[in-house]
């Protein structure tokens, strides 16, 4: 009798042991826990655990797109977050990165543009005007610090002297106090920041010219043009024609394809669950997945060749 309950209990043993087993673990990397990598990789998270039988899925802090290229391609994270501009540079051995990685695209998440913002009696009306002006670029090392360098050098406007490393927060301050003349955000429009600028200053967003940047966009072709609508801010009351550096999510080349496919499919089958996390995640859509700046993952492509994308 003794035997049997011993054997009955190693039997609930080992079921519990390869129930464990069984567990697949999908680990995302994200960004700073204020950022909305995390707020949305969170969120996805969630979805993956309620809608992937034996998976575990977790949203990890990271330092953001680099970091999480790199965690990826090394094996330590299922897939992760990234601008499209980093992501491309992973493939290419460029930027921050002196060998390629070996990344795909799983998909196009939401637009991050650069939005170049100033107030009344700054004398800036274009992008011309920016000469001689004192600028904030975003945090030092930053992706909008390098896409507004890039955009004011096509205009032939960047001068090193006049350029300041602030954060969003910071550079709105600055720019209401008086100490610089504009400051950027790459992020999705509407922005808090902007936002805060707006309700307290006569804000104003600089458009930039299609014409002036198309050699810029065909050096990097990451980036995209996009039209911010008219009345995305108080007293906005023009289109405003932006450049959009958009988030992705990526995994590595040699992530099974299975895997994949069922972390797309049960990421984008459930997009009105991931709209309640954030209002940036209602942009992402099945129409608009696919425009990514590398190939698309088998597991993805399979996914949405699918849904006719």
């Amino acid at each position: 009798m003794k035997l049997f309950k011993s054997m009955i209990a190693m039997g609930v043993a080992l079921s519990f042991a390869s129930s464990a087993i069984a567990t697949e673990r999908v680990s995302i990397g994200t960004g700073g826990t204020g950022g909305l990598f995390y707020v949305i990789g969170a969120g996805m998270a969630e979805i993956l655990n309620q809608h992937m039988p034996d998976t575990t899925a977790r949203a990890e802090v990271t330092g953001a797109s680099v970091e999480n290229l790199r965690r990826v391609a090394a094996g330590q994270m299922t897939f992760g977050f990234s601008s499209s501009s980093t992501l491309y540079e992973a493939t290419a051995a460029e930027g921050p990165f002196q060998e390629a990685l070996d990344v795909a695209a799983i998909a196009y998440l939401y637009p991050a543009v650069l939005q170049i913002a100033t107030v009344s009696g700054t004398g800036v009306e274009k992008m011309e005007d920016l000469a001689g002006k004192r600028i904030n670029l975003g945090p030092p090392g930053s992706n909008s610090a390098i896409l507004v360098q890039r955009l004011m050098e096509a205009y032939g406007v960047f001068d090193p002297a006049n350029a300041q490393f602030l954060s969003y927060t910071e550079g709105a301050t600055a720019l209401i106090n008086g100490v610089i003349e504009a400051t950027v955000v790459l992020a999705g429009a509407p922005t808090a920041a902007l936002i805060d600028l707006g309700a307290q200053r006569d804000m104003k967003l600089i458009s930039i010219d299609a014409d002036k940047v198309e050699a810029l966009i065909e050096k990097y072709p990451f980036y995209q043009l996009y039209e911010i609508e008219a009345g995305t801010y108080t007293n906005q009351d023009d289109m405003v024609l932006a450049i959009n550096d958009p988030a992705t999510i990526f995994t590595s080349t040699d992530a099974p394809e299975e895997t994949i496919y069922q972390i797309t499919r049960a990421l984008f089958d459930n997009l009105d669950r991931l709209g309640e996390v954030h209002p940036q995640a209602r942009a992402i859509s099945v129409e608009t997945a696919t425009n990514t700046p590398v190939t698309l993952h088998p597991g993805a492509r399979r996914y949405f060749d699918a849904r006719g994308e």
